[in-house]
């Protein structure tokens, strides 16, 4: 089976919840947990091996054997000579394979693994997907009395794909971006069970994966547990150490990652939080000692703008999904010819403030720019340029010119460019789209694919982007991506099995890669547009179509699609 025919399954098994990577060569430490859960959350524990199993069989069943949360994987020793079992540690990397791999006897007597790669979850519990299409390793067997054991085990574990999705639950640490105006979410993986809100606070403590960290705060940086995470009745207890006991805007900070991260669990429900310090609760003025979700919407990392209304472009003029009325001003009645544009609302207003189009010109495409419903002045122009791109959390919109150089534009100001140092190495860029936090950036490089790099503020002003990580490089002939969360995207890409172009969703790390329907289309999409809590937008065949439930449906239900491309959604 190959890697995009698995992905179709997924849809099948009881995955994970959604979806940032970290590098491969980080330090490796223990992220299994101590078990004490209950049968029907973990399933059966592996067996020994069996007497007189051949080589190949020893080693399937040790593979096996890495679906355990037992301390120290007891079983998966037993499959080892004594030496090995003496040595071998299950602490390191998670090695995720797919269920259907083979195993061979080489000439040499070794057992050759081999199966379709699906990713590797590092030591913090982040999820790296593998950007190889086959996972290979060879297997040194000896005989032990009369029974064959391995003599060579690679550190950690290589666990099957299902194995992996019955044992561990997805679950976002939270992590705040730099204006302090939204959690910016980071994927982890951890065995489920009761354990998991202790494990997960100190992947929080921990602090975020190795490409994020540049582009986030972390006010719980040197923070300790002083004890595990108590709950009762629904409401959980956290007692840390290592931080100011004082009211501070600190404290409000490290609340809302704790609250956030600990309330979006799946196997464990959790409605309140309550932080300690030292053994007291903390003191936060007009916030009660048992916080909730809603003492921090402020920073909701899934929150936008009401004013957030779908627009698209028909004729060269801007319209809303409203009925498919075009917006007020100049650039509604077409003015500017514009083939794309964003759109950047006020956070005082509430309001559409500040528009960013793309119009044909001699040099062949010109960026104009200026207010939402008034006169528009050219401020760039190249060869061309990829979609505009807002972030919720700064009116400022970005673009890329000629494939390889990164603008963003600020009302009232002038251009200036984004730093990135490795982004030409991947090719020519031919979508960049903001995450909702601004705190990361989703691209599709040609022929290349689709990679997730990391905005870094400095002090004085200048912005880079950098860090890239392939997300989902499995993907083939990637066209368009849009952010549908902060922590997960939708794409447009391949279908494996005919050559056309279908959606995915996918998460920010590249997790649970799963395509989409195209029921209701008249055509293959040629954008997509996405927002938290908004209905996803595309073009297909010249006409706006936007997804209910499985189905796309027309703008005004019951009624003909209405013509238009380029679909986006202010922020």
């Amino acid at each position: 089976m190959t890697r995009i025919r698995r992905l179709a399954v997924l849809a099948l098994l009881p995955v994970l919840a959604a979806c940032s990577t970290v590098p491969m060569n980080s330090a490796t430490v223990q992220i299994t947990q101590d078990p004490a859960r209950p049968d029907e959350i973990v399933g059966i524990e592996p067996l020994s091996p069996e007497s007189g199993a051949t080589p190949e069989d020893i080693v399937r069943s040790f593979i096996d054997a890495a679906a355990s949360v037992r301390p120290g994987h007891r079983v998966a020793r037993e499959h080892l000579a004594p030496e090995a079992a003496g040595s071998w540690s299950d602490e390191g990397e998670i090695t995720v394979i797919s269920p259907d791999y083979a195993t061979v006897t080489t000439e040499t007597g070794a057992v050759e693994v081999s199966a379709d790669a699906v990713g590797t979850i590092d030591e913090r519990g982040s999820f790296v997907a593998d950007g190889a299409a086959t996972f290979v390793r060879q297997f040194t067997l000896v005989e032990v009395g009369d029974e064959w054991r391995i003599t060579d085990p690679p550190d950690g574990l290589i666990i099957l794909e299902p194995d992996f999705e019955r044992l561990y639950e997805e679950a976002a640490v939270y992590f705040l971006d730099p204006t302090g105006q939204r959690l910016v979410p980071d994927p982890r993986y951890v065995v489920a069970g009761e354990a998991l809100p202790t494990t997960l606070v100190d992947r929080l403590l921990a602090g975020p994966s190795g490409p994020l960290a540049a582009g986030v705060q972390n006010p719980l940086n040197g923070a300790r547990q002083r004890s595990a995470v108590t709950l009762e009745d629904q409401a959980a207890v956290v007692d840390l150490t290592g931080l100011p006991a004082e009211q501070s805007p600190v404290l409000s900070e490290i609340s809302a990652q704790l609250v956030w991260t600990l309330t979006q669990l799946g196997n464990v429900t959790i409605r309140s939080v309550e932080v300690r310090i030292d053994g007291e609760p903390v003191d936060i003025d007009e916030v009660p000692d048992a916080q909730t979700r809603d003492d921090w919407a402020g920073v909701d990392p899934e929150a936008v703008p009401l004013e957030s209304t779908g627009h698209y472009l028909q004729g060269g003029a801007l319209h809303t999904v409203t009925a498919g009325e075009p917006t007020p001003g100049p650039a509604g009645q077409g003015a500017y010819g514009l083939v794309d544009a964003a759109v950047a609302i006020d956070d005082a207003t509430g309001e559409p403030s500040f528009l960013v189009g793309i119009r044909p010109d001699a040099a062949g495409a010109a960026v104009v720019a200026g207010p939402y419903a008034g006169e528009l002045a050219t401020v760039l122009t190249a060869g061309r340029f990829s979609s505009p791109s807002v972030a919720t959390t700064r009116s400022e919109i970005w673009v890329v010119r000629d494939g390889t150089s990164v603008v963003r534009l600020q009302a009232g100001g002038t251009p200036q460019a984004v730093t990135t140092p490795t982004l030409s190495g991947l090719g020519v860029t031919r979508s960049l789209r903001l995450s909702p936090d601004g705190a990361r950036a989703a691209l599709v490089v040609e022929g290349s694919g689709l990679y997730v790099g990391t905005v870094v503020r400095t002090d004085d002003g200048s912005v880079a982007l950098r860090d890239f990580r392939a997300i989902a490089p499995e993907l083939a002939r990637v066209v368009d991506v849009a952010w549908r969360e902060s922590g997960s995207l939708l794409v447009l890409a391949g279908d494996p099995g005919q050559e056309r172009t279908v959606p995915w969703s996918v998460g920010v790390d590249g997790w649970a890669l799963t395509e989409l329907p195209t029921a209701g289309l008249p055509s293959q999409p040629g954008s997509i547009a996405a927002a938290p809590t908004r209905q996803p937008l595309v073009d297909a065949g010249g006409t706006i179509w936007q997804l209910f439930g499985g189905t796309w449906a027309t703008l005004v239900r019951g009624q003909e699609p209405l013509p238009g491309t380029a679909p986006f959604y202010p922020l």
